[in-house]
């Protein structure tokens, strides 16, 4: 496949771009910053451009068999990450180009909290994620109102950390999966993992799914 990553250089973007590369994908990694190309790893095409200009997300989705949107505003600009959202969805759009969206795990429900999300259930989340939250909130909002563009949206469970792949993981939908101890987790290394198997293999097309251990 010809898959378009923007936010590459992120902890998870990056980590996506290497799960594609490692299964034969092409991938064009696109980034905002011109020194983040150089870091780049040598089996990644680096471009340069701006996820907030849609006219830019159509021009490296064109073409292409894929979209993925791995992009995470820095601590201070969460409230940038809808319109972030909405420009990708609007550049795929012109482009006409299957968009995957790396969101949030602010809109599931945590199980036996009747009903409560991640974002809504009181003490739930520590005030140093709670902006982000909110904008994963409203990120989702605009996404499951989208019915131009052929999309996926895979929520993170309550932990994603850096660690190793496994390759194996569990899917959900609405509801954070947890195992046995209670706990919601997997490491960046996984969520690329599902998010390449929904890529080659799509099961959620206009969905919201999640991935945990």
């Amino acid at each position: 496949m010809r898959i378009t990553i923007f936010g590459a250089a992120g902890d998870v973007g990056s980590r996506i771009a290497t799960e594609a590369v490692s299964r034969g994908h092409d991938v064009t990694a696109v980034v905002r910053r011109a020194e983040q190309i150089t870091e780049l790893p040598n089996t990644l095409s680096g471009q340069l451009a701006d996820a907030a200009n849609s006219a830019s997300v159509a021009k490296f989705g064109e073409g292409q068999d894929l979209i993925i949107s791995a992009i995470r505003p820095p601590e201070g600009s969460e409230y940038l990450l809808p319109e972030l959202t909405k420009s990708v969805l609007d550049g795929a759009a012109k482009a006409n180009t299957r968009v995957l969206i790396v969101g949030g795990a602010a809109s599931l429900k945590v199980p036996g909290l009747n009903g409560h999300t991640v974002l809504s259930a009181p003490d739930f989340l520590p005030l140093s994620v709670v902006n982000i939250a909110r904008a994963c909130q409203e990120q989702f909002e605009i996404i499951k109102s989208e019915t131009e563009v052929n999309w996926s949206y895979l929520c993170p469970p309550a932990m994603l950390t850096p660690g190793i792949r496994t390759g194996k993981y569990r899917l959900g939908s609405d509801e954070l999966v947890v195992d046995t101890d209670g706990l919601s987790a997997i490491s960046m290394e996984d969520f690329a993992v599902a998010m390449l198997d929904e890529a080659e293999h799509p099961l959620h097309t206009r969905k919201r799914f999640t991935a945990a251990y």
